[in-house]
């Protein structure tokens, strides 16, 4: 989907942004993460023109971004930032409706997308379309942001720290309602975070910056188990480092045959939630069922917990 070739940023003698390639696969969420000025909000933003590069292109859909106006690409790429941005005399209809009405929909087209859009994100539209932001709480605000970002069905969606001034528990269920989206409509989001955390729950890939240059940009469970050097070693922390990959790793992928145990678990679940399951309910093993409902296999403490000691 997107081809970031040698992209630079500089201003003057100083480079932001210093030589960056990465390829970021369609259908997929991609995280960017780093230290305040480790340049990965220019970034972000030269991928939409909303900074133009020094050197350097942008690829998507094997198109070049420079050879379309700035103001075009960027009605085709969707756009959430952190305190959403949202206008403050319009209503959340309104606001919604902002990139469909600059490209021309009708207005039936543009009532039904809106409508749909709060429907996604669990705002029931009789109640909160006319309403105006400072009517909402953060976390709505943060999601008719988002559903403002999706409005025109963009194949691409950029976020620069769209969670960043939400508390821990709006946060984590935004982040929910992110993946939930991506799903829905095989959006290729690229999301720029500070926050670890957050970059290995929903990135598939994760790109770690420092000084303008792209340091590791690999799977989470790479970066966690095989860390580039002794910065992304420290970013990605240490001392929980056999949980958090634990929290990376399905139960199904790990599954032996047969059933085993009186609980069970879903393919999907984390080997950190089948342990704490197990050990919740003081069971040595669980059956693993997948979507369909049928048994796929079983985990137990012992084999979670040597998954956790490897690679």
């Amino acid at each position: 989907m997107i081809a970031i070739e040698h992209l630079t940023k500089r201003y003057g003698a100083t480079t932001v942004v210093d030589d960056v390639s990465m390829t970021i696969e369609t259908g997929t969420i991609t995280v960017i993460v780093g230290t305040s000025g480790s340049g990965k909000s220019t970034l972000l933003r030269m991928i939409n023109r909303l900074i133009e590069p020094t050197t350097g292109r942008v690829l998507i859909d094997g198109k070049d971004t420079a050879k379309t106006s700035g103001p075009e690409l960027r009605r085709h790429i969707g756009y959430a930032i952190q305190g959403h941005g949202l206008f403050p005399h319009r209503t959340v209809a309104e606001n919604i409706a902002t990139v469909p009405r600059l490209l021309g929909w009708n207005a039936p087209r543009i009532k039904r997308r809106v409508e749909e859009l709060l429907s996604v994100f669990q705002l029931d539209a009789v109640q909160y379309a006319g309403k105006y932001p400072s009517q909402l709480s953060g976390g709505q605000q943060q999601r008719v942001g988002i559903a403002r970002a999706l409005a025109a069905e963009p194949a691409v969606l950029l976020m620069d720290e769209p969670f960043g001034a939400l508390d821990p528990i709006i946060r984590s269920k935004a982040q929910e309602d992110l993946q939930d989206i991506q799903r829905r409509f095989g959006t290729t989001v690229v999301l720029v975070t500070h926050d670890m955390d957050e970059a290995f729950r929903l990135g598939s890939r994760v790109g770690v910056m420092s000084n303008g240059q792209l340091v590791q940009y690999d799977r989470p469970s790479v970066l966690l188990t095989h860390p580039a050097d002794a910065f992304v070693s420290k970013l990605t922390g240490s001392a929980d480092r056999a949980l958090t990959l634990l929290s990376l790793v399905e139960a199904g992928e790990i599954a032996q045959p047969g059933t085993a145990g009186t609980c069970s678990v879903m393919a999907n679940t984390s080997l950190r939630d089948a342990l704490a399951e197990l050990v919740w309910t003081g069971q040595s093993a669980a059956t693993v069922m997948g979507l369909d409902g049928t048994a796929v296999g079983h985990v137990t403490v012992a084999s979670i917990l040597e998954r956790g000691r490897q690679p």
